[in-house]
């Protein structure tokens, strides 16, 4: 049987089939439009398969949080995906929960971005406008180094990502946040701007 090609509606529909969480679709729209400027600045040629994968990186997450990127190989092969997208997704749990490597530009954005949109939400929703369109990366770094502060954000997963990706930190942040911004609306960031 031939494998499917993937396309953002069928996985929003799946998505959604294992994901009731506002808060967990939020995170994964917040991921595919991040996927989507990163794919856009390296200038890959598959701009949407980026985006796909941001968008169902943690299908199996509400569901299955024992079983978190393990689960997915088993419901994207009973899907029919491919195996280069079901193993980008894996990747992005790399010594978390998975010990399948980042080793593709896109899986290790992925590995990168999905803790640091976390922290860049919580940032953008503490700030008075409630916005991630006046979001500036001091703003974030500010909150990066109080441990305090979005505890469950791995800063090292992002710094090891960043090192693979061979970017600095604030680029990392700045692009991120430029991702985010086009999803503004969408993911709940706008604010009262």
């Amino acid at each position: 049987m031939n494998k499917i090609i993937p396309n953002r509606e069928k996985a929003y529909e799946l998505l959604k089939k294992y994901n009731k969480s506002e808060s967990l679709i939020r995170h994964a729209l917040t991921v595919e439009s991040v996927m989507l400027h990163f794919a856009e600045l390296f200038e890959e040629e598959d701009v949407d398969k980026w985006g796909i994968i941001g968008l169902i990186h943690d299908l199996d997450y509400e569901l299955y949080p024992e079983e978190h990127c393990k689960k997915t190989r088993e419901i994207l092969t009973k899907e029919n995906w491919p195996e280069d997208y079901i193993r980008a997704i894996e990747s992005h749990g790399w010594n978390i929960c998975t010990d399948v490597e980042p080793v593709e530009k896109m899986e290790k954005v992925l590995y990168t971005i999905d803790e640091l949109t976390g922290l860049i939400t919580a940032t953008a929703l503490m700030r008075p406008s409630k916005s991630i369109l006046d979001m500036k990366v001091k703003s974030v770094k500010k909150k990066w180094k109080d441990k305090g502060f979005a505890a469950g954000v791995n800063r090292e997963v992002i710094e090891e990502g960043a090192k693979m990706l061979g970017m600095e930190i604030d680029e990392v942040i700045n692009e991120t946040i430029k991702g985010m911004q086009k999803a503004a609306e969408e993911i709940g960031l706008k604010g009262e701007l």
